[in-house]
């Protein structure tokens, strides 16, 4: 009788055994195909590129004027990357022409350079 209890434990234990390796199994691949799938997901959106204003060099920047006021735009000379209070006709003649022309100015140095001296 004993033997017979030894027996039906043994077993009992194989498979509690083997439906927890099962489970372990089956849970390991379904987060190993997640984790796959997000990094696919993850290079597909590295990959997409922007067709409208996302690319300009860094630290490139351009002041204008616009309604008599100094704007700095980024790189691309369309996006803004900050209004100014600096009213163009309060600076120097040549300092007019060049920025109705489009001042260029790299790094963001010279731009708070210029930005401080010419600010109210």
């Amino acid at each position: 009788m004993e033997t017979r209890y030894h027996i039906g434990l043994l077993t009992g234990t194989l498979l509690i055994l083997a439906i927890l390796s099962y489970a372990y199994y089956a849970d390991y691949n379904y987060r190993k195909e997640i984790a796959r799938t997000e990094q696919t997901e993850q290079q597909e959106t590295e990959q997409t590129v922007s067709t409208r204003g996302g690319a300009h060099k860094e630290g490139v920047y351009y002041l204008k004027n616009r309604n008599g006021y100094v704007i700095v735009y980024l790189d691309d000379q369309t996006s803004i990357y900050e209004y100014t209070n600096i009213r163009v006709e309060e600076l120097p003649e040549e300092l007019q022409n060049e920025i109705r022309e489009g001042k260029r100015l790299e790094g963001k140095d010279k731009l708070y350079g210029f930005l401080e001296n010419y600010s109210s």
